[in-house]
């Protein structure tokens, strides 16, 4: 059971998601929000890991390898962001995905999934992974939910 001061909280954040026009598109990733969204991200990832084990795409990096880059924006600001890189016809790699915290729990990782998935698909790759730290105990939690798997490492990564 839930106490009802719980319960409101959930009801107001259900009202603002249902008012708020969810947008998810494509976006440059050195885009003003994007950079922002990636700097936060790297603020987040920097005081659990040391240097060599974040991986995280540059901004640069990400437009060198032409990374497909979405931007979520929630009642217009800017909310979250995520990238695809499709590495093969075996699989695509979820790259810099975040979302702020005062935008957590509105359902908006699901949708960035989702439309990574989608384009993907659209690429004819059907298989996505990624690589995430040990400390992110709720993207981990989002991504079991969302059907991935844990593997061993990948890729360029190591265990």
């Amino acid at each position: 059971a839930t106490s009802p001061d719980r319960q409101e909280t959930r009801r107001s954040r259900a009202t603002q998601v249902a008012v708020m026009t969810n947008i998810i598109a494509a976006e440059r990733p050195d885009s003003a929000d994007a950079m922002q969204l990636i700097a936060e991200l790297e603020a987040e990832l920097e005081p659990l890991y040391a240097r060599e084990s974040r991986h995280g795409y540059s901004v640069e990096k990400l437009l060198r390898e032409n990374v497909a880059f979405f931007v979520a924006r929630l009642g217009g600001a800017a909310a979250g962001c995520g990238g695809v890189q499709v590495c093969s016809s075996e699989y695509g790699e979820v790259k810099r995905m975040y979302v702020r915290p005062e935008f957590r729990r509105f359902g908006l990782g699901v949708l960035m999934l989702d439309r990574l998935e989608q384009h993907a698909r659209g690429q004819g790759v059907g298989l996505l992974r990624l690589e995430t730290g040990i400390y992110q105990t709720q993207a981990i939690a989002l991504y079991e939910r969302c059907g991935f798997k844990r593997i061993g490492p990948f890729g360029h990564y190591w265990d």
